[in-house]
């Protein structure tokens, strides 16, 4: 099966992405049962990722339609319709365009809806190239001059400085699509949100214009600028009024909601503090603390206010510990509530008199606050009528920044495509079975149970050898075995399983071009936990076979993987962490990961070829993270998965809460000299490949690709008794019908680490 693209594809897993669509969703304030909820964009079997809505105001839609007349026209709609309030719109992201998360419009009149995108109105010179969109509002038309406009994030323009946002806010003229960036060069803005009156625009501004590593709760603080400039006296005015503060929303011209996260003893005899997140109000003209709106026993977060006192929150009541991944309870779900200032201990509660069981994300007001919106997965369309899954495990194609590289998403993590593409294997959001796609359908191969883990599926690089390999132990503990396995004929129907390694915490294989030798990193030679990379001599036989050391010092060596050529190693590393830098990056891993080459026949010849902060002296040179390094076929290029671009979207606002994990962030490639070695030193060019609010984690480059990966590797639900039979607790619902973890994104795992 040739590329479609002359170099091939490349494939990551999303994390936090639910395996099923999100969608848009309303009810009345206050709803009486589950017959009230409406989807908004009667998207029906669609499986399109719909989430993060607001509602268009009536002058900006008119404005939107005399645009884009097939807006409306398809519906049948008038400006009269939209004016009387019986034709609506909505802004929202979707991921219906070639896989982007980037904003559309839609126009809802007489039980028909009509989508486009902000590209198909304005143009791809504005709306256009591989990039992230969000948070769209509208503001202007407060005076002749002021035409109705959107504001919103793009991550169109590449940052200047590494591990920096590429987290811009733009306006848009509505009617004659002029935009302007309203965020200062060398700022960083997050979740920008309207006032009233269409003046101001409040957004979520990172502190010290930097970002440095922090995972939930981002240091951020509220920021004040006007909607237009050119209007309002040629001044920005933009000014900073809330500390530690995000997600912002104006209860009137004076008063804005925002969520924070603080940090208190929940046991005054402990030393350890619990962060806690909830909604506050400030009041610009009185200048005084904000107040607290929701209980502090209560995660609350994302606001959308309805008026000067009252507010709609995403509210957890019960705080748990995922790990473990079991059946959850109402009060551990993500639900809509409102509060009033004047009574804060009556909240009338929504989601959870509609589902009660499953999650609900960034609440919106509509009509004057008698209706609430939200996004949830939409995770009933998972059963059948037979009571069967009907999950879809399949690829996404998504735009490539490269015109001669395909790029697709996939299903599964630890993704691997053996040399020939012929097959897939990766393994369940639950790390605990391996599965394999080919021609003959999808298919469990092993299955573990109990506490041990299993992750980085790798095919053997000889296209001969239908070996697989994998590795089985406690996920993220260097201080446990942790050992490698070979599942020998690992499509067929003799399968061999075989222990490769006995000693220390081994993992991440990759086998020479050959297939007779891997390459993998271990804690053995080392008490306090450090890696460092090794090849086992014969891959059939395992460490009995003999190992030989490659690299050799008090860091972390890891990621590894041969080649094409079998010339060189490249791999991720922390060897240059400066002395003074603090143990764990965020509590999580000893950070400063860069990516470095080795000389297989020379080990002492090791090359720095990409670091995620600037080379430069100092702690901060090499801070960040730059993992999972993979070659492109034709050795030319590597891709890894990068903290380069920061964070795209508040990661209190996604399926992540309550459980940190290592936000790797993008994929991003960058291009090397395969025949010299020390050519590729500290390389300065890189492109981002993917734009997203999701984590995308360990890449796969194949040479092979398709328009339809689908026709090749049939993952719908399988024929195969096997597979058919094998029934894992992730995604599937609960037995009393509630969403599980994993189905709405949340990883079930311990906190991880390189």
């Amino acid at each position: 099966m040739a590329s479609s693209r002359g170099r091939g594809s490349i494939a990551a897993f999303a994390t936090y992405r639910p395996p099923c669509p999100w969608d848009i969703f309303s009810c009345p304030n206050p709803p009486s049962g589950e017959k009230d909820e409406v989807n908004l964009l009667q998207s029906g079997s669609s499986d399109h990722y719909n989430h993060n809505a607001r509602p268009i105001p009536a002058a900006a839609l008119k404005a939107l339609i005399a645009k884009k007349p097939e807006l409306a026209s398809e519906c049948g709609a008038t400006a009269d319709d939209v004016d009387s309030g019986r034709a609506t719109g909505l802004v929202f992201v979707s991921e219906r365009e070639n896989g982007l998360e980037t904003l559309h419009v839609a126009l809802c009149f007489n039980d028909k809806v009509k989508v486009l995108s902000l590209g198909e109105i304005y143009g791809a010179d504005t709306f256009g190239g591989v990039r992230m969109e969000d948070s769209g509002c509208f503001g202007g038309g407060f005076a002749p001059n002021a035409d109705p406009c959107i504001i919103y994030v793009s991550t169109k323009k590449p940052a200047e400085k590494r591990r920096t946002p590429w987290t811009v806010v733009y306006r848009t003229n509505l009617k004659t699509g002029e935009t302007e960036q309203l965020t200062p060069d060398g700022q960083y803005d997050l979740s920008p949100a309207v006032s009233p009156s269409g003046k101001r625009v409040a957004v979520a501004n990172f502190r010290g214009n930097r970002w440095d590593g922090e995972i939930e709760h981002l240091k951020t603080d509220i920021v004040l600028m006007n909607v237009d400039r050119k209007a309002q006296g040629g001044k920005l005015e933009r000014k900073r009024y809330i500390t530690n503060a995000g997600w912002p929303s104006w209860g009137s011209d004076n008063i804005i909601f925002f969520h924070r996260a603080v940090y208190t003893k929940d046991d005054p005899n402990s030393k350890t503090e619990t962060r806690h997140w909830g909604v506050y109000r400030y009041d610009i003209a009185a200048a005084k603390e904000p107040i607290l709106v929701t209980p502090i026993k209560k995660e609350a977060m994302t606001p959308a206010a309805i008026s000067e006192t009252k507010v709609a929150v995403a509210i957890i009541e019960n705080k748990m510990f995922q790990m473990g991944g079991g059946v959850r309870t109402q009060d551990m779900y993500r639900h809509i509530e409102i509060y009033d200032v004047s009574a804060p201990n009556q909240p009338v509660k929504i989601t959870q008199v509609v589902r009660p069981m499953a999650d609900h994300y960034s609440p919106f007001v509509l009509d004057g606050g008698r209706r609430i919106g939200y996004h949830r997965a939409r995770a009933e369309r998972l059963l059948e009528l037979t009571g069967q899954s009907n999950v879809a495990r399949k690829f996404n194609k998504l735009q490539s920044p490269h015109n001669d590289v395909d790029l697709f998403r996939v299903s599964g993590v630890f993704p691997s495509v053996c040399t020939d593409g012929s097959k897939l294997a990766f393994v369940d959001n639950e790390f605990k079975a391996v599965w394999i796609a080919d021609k003959q359908g999808l298919r469990c191969v092993w299955e573990r149970r109990g506490s041990n883990s299993v992750f980085s599926t790798m095919w053997n690089q000889n296209p001969e050898l239908d070996i697989l390999y994998v590795c089985v132990g406690p996920a993220f503990k260097a201080d446990n075995p942790l050992d490698i396995y070979a599942i020998f004929n690992a499509s067929g129907d003799q399968r061999e399983y075989r222990k490769l390694t006995g000693r220390a915490n081994n993992a991440f294989p990759y086998s020479n071009p050959e297939g007779n030798k891997i390459v993998f990193r271990s804690t053995r030679d080392h008490a306090d936990n450090k890696k460092n990379l090794y090849i086992l001599e014969d891959a059939h036989a395992g460490e009995e076979g003999g190992v030989t050391r490659l690299t050799n010092g008090n860091w972390t060596d890891t990621h590894c993987q041969w080649a094409p050529k079998g010339d060189w190693v490249v791999f991720s590393s922390t060897r240059d962490k400066p002395a003074g830098a603090a143990d764990f990056d965020n509590g999580l891993d000893f950070g400063y990961f860069s990516v470095f080459i080795v000389s297989v026949a020379k080990p002492d010849v090791v090359v720095r070829v990409m670091t995620s902060a600037p080379p430069m002296p100092g702690v901060g040179s090499t801070a960040g993270h730059v993992n999972h390094p993979v070659f492109s076929p034709d050795g030319r290029s590597i891709v890894v998965t990068s903290d380069l671009a920061a964070v795209s979207a508040e990661p209190i606002s996604m399926p992540m809460f309550l459980h940190s994990v290592r936000p790797y962030g993008d994929i991003f490639s960058f291009d090397i000299d395969p025949t010299d070695i020390t050519k590729n030193r500290d390389i300065q060019k890189f492109h981002r490949v993917t734009h997203s609010r999701y984590e995308y984690s360990t890449p796969v480059w194949t040479k092979f690709a398709t328009n339809d990966p689908n026709a090749q590797w049939n993952m719908l639900v399988p024929a195969d008794s096997r597979a058919a039979n094998y029934k894992p607790a992730c995604p599937y619902m609960q037995a009393d019908g509630g969403q599980s973890l994993h189905m709405t994104g949340h990883l079930v795992i311990p906190r991880r680490c390189c």
